[in-house]
């Protein structure tokens, strides 16, 4: 929550408040976002060795720790508007970004490691759905946040400085009370090379076939996601003729969508780690994608609506159904490869194997964005853009059945077929 309250408010200011003639509004997302994801390509496999070699919790403790200090430099640049230091204002924030994303990229292996440690496996899928529950609703609890604050006449500035360091103060809080979770490779020697380590850790989720498909599967998901998440704004003035609330309100539906089907993995899937919910999953996400297309090609031009006008019409109800349940659908996706690299990862490299995942993660969304820019650039317009993902995602979905015979055979099971 604190680093999209965090960016969401800076990359506001950038864009509406402030003139930088080397950052350009039209730049400043793209920017900012590419700031805060460079430390996961570089650091991942470090912070992956840290959470193998140490307690856990002293890790979880001591990352919270840093992001009280970050955000306190943070506030400190957020308030430079209108001193003597305010040509470093963005500079100050961009570092802040940079180390927010260090934050995070230290926290994600040492959060999913953590889990088998402290959880029964029967109680694994529904931690993991909570976690990505909690994370989705977050993204979208710091994004409102971060702009409902950031636009406040006159104070926004200082209420984004109050909250950011607020939530990293409770965010330590909390931290106190996590128990206990032992290293699990005390005696390990850290490498520093990224690189080399990222390629070791992949050779060694490579030997076990099905870790390293859900790895891939994962950063699937992210890719698929990507291509969603950055065309909203886009989608809904360009196709929805909607304003900035409209937008708001798909990213409302696609969080929610997102925590129930993560949450839904736990029921489904009897509180067992149940892949055969991964291929259910990449079928919604194929058919709601297509039906959305479907749903949006003919709209017929319009004024900027808001959002009690754009309820109103019918057709639009399709538009937020279909996004509904195809982030549902990922939630269903996701959730089980999640818990089943905690579960079939070595427990003395686990935290490396996430580390790695992480690394993936960004790269494929790197290459989402790029092809999505690509097909825009040569004349697709964004729900045909929506459709060419969802069938290449019918072919991963074919890639899955083909490759892992497991998932299609509890597929069938969970479908009540005998197997």
């Amino acid at each position: 929550m604190n680093d999209n309250l965090f960016k969401f408010a800076f990359t506001m200011m950038v864009t509406y408040q402030l003139s930088v003639a080397w950052l350009p509004p039209a730049m400043a997302g793209l920017v900012i976002g590419a700031v805060f994801i460079l430390p996961f390509l570089l650091f991942s496999a470090t912070s992956g060795q840290l959470a193998d070699k140490y307690d856990k919790t002293r890790v979880i403790r001591f990352v919270k720790s840093v992001e009280v200090l970050i955000m306190l430099l943070a506030a400190a640049g957020f308030l430079a508007t209108d001193s003597a230091w305010s040509a470093w204002q963005v500079p100050l924030l961009l570092g802040c970004t940079f180390m927010m994303g260090l934050h995070s990229t230290l926290f994600g292996p040492v959060k999913f490691s953590y889990m088998p440690q402290a959880l029964r496996e029967s109680e694994l899928m529904g931690g993991t759905g909570m976690v990505e529950m909690g994370t989705f609703v977050a993204i979208l609890l710091g994004n409102v946040a971060g702009g409902l604050l950031v636009a406040l006449p006159g104070t926004g500035p200082l209420y984004v400085a109050i909250a950011c360091v607020s939530l990293a103060v409770a965010g330590r809080v909390v931290a106190q009370f996590i128990p206990a979770a032992p290293a699990t490779d005390p005696e390990l020697r850290i490498n520093w090379n990224p690189l080399s380590e990222t390629w070791r850790n992949l050779k060694r989720a490579h030997a076990q076939p099905m870790v390293f498909r859900a790895l891939l599967g994962i950063s699937w998901m992210w890719f698929f996601g990507a291509v969603f998440l950055s065309q909203f704004p886009s989608f809904a003035k360009e196709v929805l003729h909607g304003n900035e609330q409209v937008a708001s309100l798909l990213l409302v539906v696609f969080s929610i969508g997102i925590a129930i089907g993560s949450l839904l993995c736990e029921v489904l899937g009897r509180r067992q780690v149940e892949i055969g919910l991964v291929p259910l999953g990449a079928i919604g996400m194929t058919i709601f994608t297509v039906d959305l297309y479907l749903a949006s090609r003919h709209l017929p031009p319009a004024a900027l609506m808001g959002v009690a006008e754009f309820m109103q019409i019918p057709a639009h109800w399709r538009v937020m159904a279909d996004l509904g349940f195809l982030s549902l659908s990922a939630g269903l996706y996701s959730v089980p490869m999640y818990a089943l690299i905690q579960l079939r990862s070595e427990v003395t490299h686990r935290a490396r194997i996430i580390a790695a995942n992480n690394i993936l993660n960004a790269l494929f969304m790197i290459v989402s964005a790029v092809l999505a820019g690509a097909l825009l650039k040569a004349g697709l317009g964004i729900p045909a853009v929506f459709l060419a993902v969802g069938l290449a995602n019918a072919l991963m979905t074919a890639y899955i059945f083909w490759v892992a015979p497991e998932y299609w055979l509890r597929f069938k099971w969970l479908l009540g077929f005998r197997v």
